[in-house]
């Protein structure tokens, strides 16, 4: 079975260790995360010490309150001397049969509009067919590498850099929002290491560091794409499975993109026959 867990936080560090970087990650003290938890701050402090040893529901109490990762809480439950919970299923297992139906679904509902299923590297899982037919439309029917990362297919210049008008401003907000996502995630998150593959492509650092919002802005960032004489703008909008109890789960989302003028409307209901 693949829990899917980090062996890297395990070790000197022990469960306790582990519990105080979360909790300070999450901006929290001692007091508050115990009066959260129904806990005396001596106890907390006794368990991040390593003076307490937890139970297993105790762990899985502390990581829940701190929104740690099932990923990373399968790492304080091996740092704890608890055998993981969590499992990373593949898509195409049993049990995870009603997941696959309704994310081909909503792919399908989402036409003639783009939409991915992307991972927590952000690799494209799935896609409609819009998609593939913008991408076919963007490279004039070249083939782009598989799988594809969809942060990577944006930012490298091999690939469709070149057909981003406002690619800065784009480049900018992606590596803001990798940023925050490794925030969330802690030291072994995806998204750092997403984010240190990107950060030294030409001209990505540098437009990351020039982000200014001291001028009034849009209601929501538009991916404008040209090629020739077709200008099309797309804004998106991001879903996740409620509740999940599967690591490889926790990581997939879904990105619907949605036309930003008539002119991209009228150009994908054109493109994307029945």
């Amino acid at each position: 079975m693949d829990t899917g867990t980090s062996a890297t936080a395990i070790g000197a560090a022990g469960f306790g260790g582990m519990l105080r970087e979360w909790r300070r990650m999450r901006g929290s003290s001692q007091l508050d995360l115990a009066l959260h938890c129904g806990l005396s701050q001596r106890h907390l402090s006794f368990l991040e010490s390593g003076r307490s040893r937890p139970s297993r529901g105790m762990v899985l109490h502390l990581a829940s309150a701190l929104d740690v990762p099932l990923r990373e809480q399968n790492t304080m439950l091996l740092a704890a001397g608890f055998a993981p919970v969590f499992r990373q299923r593949s898509l195409d297992a049993p049990d995870m049969q009603p997941i696959d139906r309704a994310l081909d679904h909503v792919l399908g509902q989402q036409e003639p509009y783009p939409a991915i299923v992307i991972d927590a590297l952000h690799t494209i899982v799935r896609a409609n067919r819009a998609l593939l037919t913008l991408m076919g439309f963007l490279t004039g029917g070249a083939a782009l590498p598989a799988p594809l990362n969809a942060v990577e297919a944006i930012l490298r210049p091999d690939m469709l850099r070149g057909a981003v008008e406002n690619w800065a401003e784009v480049a900018a907000w992606m590596a803001r929002r990798l940023r925050a996502e490794a925030l969330l995630e802690g030291a072994d998150a995806a998204a750092r290491s997403l984010l240190e593959r990107v950060l030294p492509l030409p001209g990505v650092a540098q437009a990351a560091a020039s982000l200014r919002a001291d001028h009034d802005l849009p209601p929501t960032l538009v991916l404008w794409l040209r090629r020739g004489d077709t200008r099309l703008g797309l804004f998106s909008m991001i879903a996740t499975v409620g509740t999940p109890l599967d690591v490889a789960l926790q990581g997939l989302r879904l990105e619907l993109f949605f036309p930003a003028d008539d002119a991209t409307a009228q150009w994908f209901r054109r493109e994307v026959a029945d």
